[in-house]
């Protein structure tokens, strides 16, 4: 069994991630104008181009980088069923919006570029998710 202070860490991390991911992805527009809800405005505070969603967007990407090569190091199906699951809660609303939103690409090339990468990494969740449970070779 874990410590009880890693239990209560890991617990309330996934709650406080799970309640601005869940904000974030339902109602966008709320979450823009007024996260993080007691005070408003520090996502729109920083305008149009957003330095700061960028960063989150960037240390998001990192973070699954590393629960993947968790998964991998670790080797166990667990592992890498979980981290499928991660990499699926990014990915496909990534993918669904990418999808609705083709518009701006008027290239035909950028709108194939574009799906094949984010359904792309849709695929790799869905092969990390459905592991097998022992080795078939």
């Amino acid at each position: 069994m874990r410590p009880i202070l890693t239990r209560l860490a890991l617990a309330l991390s996934a709650l406080a991630n799970a309640v601005v991911g869940l904000w974030a992805l339902l109602w966008p527009t709320a979450f823009y104008t007024e996260f993080p809800g007691f005070r408003t405005g520090w996502v729109s505070a920083d305008g149009p181009f957003n330095l700061h969603l960028l960063h989150d967007f960037g240390g998001l990407n990192l973070a699954l980088a590393i629960t993947a090569l968790g998964a991998l190091h670790l080797g166990s199906p667990v592992a890498a069923r979980w981290a499928g699951v991660a990499i699926l809660a990014f990915n496909l609303p990534h993918a669904l919006f990418h999808t609705l939103h083709l518009h701006p690409f008027p290239a035909l090339t950028d709108q194939v570029l574009i799906m094949a990468a984010t359904w792309g990494a849709v695929a790799l969740g869905l092969v990390a998710l459905l592991a097998p449970t022992r080795s078939t070779t």
